[in-house]
């Protein structure tokens, strides 16, 4: 009876309900938060504040003080009963063994059991609604009375007077089903769709999972040839490191020999003095003139003149290293470290450098050069090897391979004189590149045809002209009318670029690559080795046949502002064809990618 008496003095006047957040007016009367704050709302329309229990008005809006007493009673109350608060509403009349109730009367304000329920007076006025305990919520908070309808353009429910007498007079209202069946069918239909886009969202998600698993086993795959192939590239460069340390060794220990084999003949010489100081010092000429190894003594040897030319000569010269015999045996073991990987620890590989097969998922199955390898009997100097008679590097660049060299020869055969054929030629415009344009890392051979690519920088001379910091070479010639083609034997170097550009192309910004402009237009061979490309203002076009060939014949058509680029091969290819108007004089254009490589221009025809 003490609980029930408790329970009474907890509730609400406003919900009927245990304090929720409880608040105190300056009457004294507690309320909750969100109860006074409704009624305060209501009030707020007919601009008159007043106490909802003892009718106290208030010129303002009145302040809530949370009471933080009677929170903390409800708190203790609420904890002490929990099976009774967590099990559900109870019939408010049998107080001394709680039963749970069935059904809640809006009118009484109470909920009933079954027992209660059946001994119930049933007025008409009744109604009944399953059990709740915020039976204030399902009445009118203005008139008090039940909640009957439904206000369609004010989206709120109302009771009857509402209807006849309030500010929802003349409103479009339902009953409460008829505006829940509306809402009911609104929300299937919403929930409908959701279902159909969750279903959707599971057959993407098992999609995805699908190609994760597969993409992961691709990535494992590739992750195992990426592994083998750079354990198999860092075995090639411990091996080349090794080529190259003995030469370094084998040239300086040359020398070390060469000293000790001075020493030796020096000490001969030094015997043969004494012999003859001694035979000097004698009196008897009989004696001097009968000695036996007098002719040896007399004697020289026939390689004393060729041994001192040879010691003069590299005395002269600094005794250095021959960097020319060490450079290029660097050079050509990277480039065939580049050019043959493994291809059967590597199957299947196709996103590597240097690759020269065109089908996805191969890479160079081409065996690799024969590695040169020193001869013993060359003796060193500080000049390098003597260059062909067709190219003559200098001392500092790298020796074409033989398979450039072999390039170079073809130039001259059958595929120039079936260009000459169908392209009617009526005489022979020599393209000759500009050293004043190149750049720190290109060499250019006295033909001028011919450039190399190179670790080390030739420090030219600053020109206006020149592409600073970038491996790219102009020709001295320039083109404002006719038709012209050249050919351009680009078997030699990994990564490359062809083309032609405006003599205003920029040769200090970051778009200064030809194709990588307005001013110019390019086929590239690109970092992944077999993709092939052409490119005007940084847009790309993927060649998927490929340069099969390792010449590219360009033609340019001045007037009908045309640059077209041909694959050698047997039968020749069309590429590409750029259409356009040029509106300054043409040249032609080289860029040399790195890790080496050597380009070279196989001559021009008008036609």
């Amino acid at each position: 009876m003490a609980s029930a008496d408790l329970r009474k003095e907890l509730e609400c006047s406003v919900c009927l309900d245990i304090y929720t957040d409880p608040v105190t007016l300056k009457c004294g009367h507690n309320f909750c938060r969100d109860c006074i704050g409704r009624v305060l709302d209501t009030q707020e329309e007919s601009r008159g504040y007043f106490c909802p229990e003892c009718r106290e008005e208030f010129q303002d809006r009145p302040a809530l003080h949370r009471n933080i007493t009677l929170r903390n009673i409800v708190e203790n109350f609420l904890s002490a009963q929990p099976d009774q608060e967590e099990s559900g509403v109870f019939c408010t009349y049998c107080i001394h063994t709680p039963v749970l109730a069935v059904k809640s009367c809006l009118k009484c304000k109470a909920s009933l059991c079954h027992n209660c329920l059946r001994v119930h007076s049933k007025p008409p006025e009744d109604v009944l609604c399953d059990p709740t305990t915020s039976l204030e919520n399902r009445k009118c908070s203005v008139h008090k009375k039940i909640l009957e309808y439904y206000c369609t353009e004010d989206s709120t429910c109302i009771c009857m007077s509402c209807r006849l007498e309030g500010e929802h007079g003349g409103h479009h209202v339902e009953t409460l089903d008829e505006a829940s069946e509306i809402k009911k069918k609104k929300l299937r239909n919403v929930l409908q769709k959701l279902m159909a886009e969750r279903e959707e969202m599971e057959k993407r998600v098992q999609s995805l999972q699908e190609h994760r698993r597969k993409v992961q086993g691709e990535a494992d795959d590739e992750t195992e040839r990426v592994t083998v192939l750079f354990r198999d590239l860092r075995r090639r460069l411990e091996d080349l490191e090794k080529r190259v340390l003995r030469e370094i060794s084998r040239q300086a220990e040359w020398i070390s020999m060469l000293i000790k084999d001075l020493e030796i003949k020096k000490e001969e010489l030094s015997r043969k003095m004494g012999d003859i100081e001694e035979l000097c010092n004698m009196t008897d000429p009989l004696t001097v003139l009968q000695e036996s190894d007098t002719s040896d003594l007399c004697d020289t040897e026939d390689g004393d003149d060729e041994d001192r030319e040879r010691h003069d000569k590299l005395l002269h010269d600094g005794g250095d290293l021959d960097v020319g015999v060490i450079s290029h045996t660097l050079h050509t073991g990277l480039s065939d470290i580049m050019s043959g990987v493994n291809v059967e620890k590597c199957p299947g590989t196709h996103v590597y450098p240097h690759s020269t097969t065109k089908g996805k998922g191969h890479i160079n199955t081409e065996p690799s050069r024969p590695r040169p390898q020193p001869s013993p009997t060359i003796q060193p100097s500080r000049r390098p090897p003597q260059p062909s008679p067709t190219i003559q590097p200098s001392r500092r660049s790298p020796k074409p391979s033989p398979a450039i060299q072999h390039s170079h020869h073809q130039a001259r055969g059958p595929n120039i004189g079936a260009v000459q054929q169908t392209s009617g030629v009526s005489g022979v415009t020599d393209i000759l590149l500009d050293v004043r344009t190149a750049g720190n890392n290109l060499h250019l051979l006295d033909d001028r045809k011919t450039v190399f690519w190179s670790y080390e920088s030739h420090n030219h001379p600053e020109t206006p002209e020149r592409f600073r910091d970038y491996s790219q070479v102009m020709s001295s010639q320039s083109f404002s009318s006719g038709r012209h083609y050249w050919e351009v034997d680009v078997g030699g170097a990994e990564y490359w670029t062809v083309g032609m550009c405006y003599p205003s192309i920029d040769r200090r910004g970051e778009q200064r690559r030809i194709g990588y402009n307005k001013k110019s237009w390019g086929l590239e061979r690109g970092l992944l080795g077999d993709q092939y490309s052409v490119r005007h203002d940084s847009n790309r076009i993927l060649l998927p046949g490929g340069v099969s060939s390792k010449r590219v014949r360009i033609d340019l058509d001045y007037e009908a502002g045309q640059i077209s680029f041909y694959d050698l091969c047997d039968p020749i290819r069309h590429l590409h064809t750029f259409h356009t108007t040029f509106t300054e004089p043409l040249h032609a254009g080289i860029w040399v990618g790195e890790f080496g490589g050597c380009i070279k221009i196989c001559g021009g025809n008008q036609k």
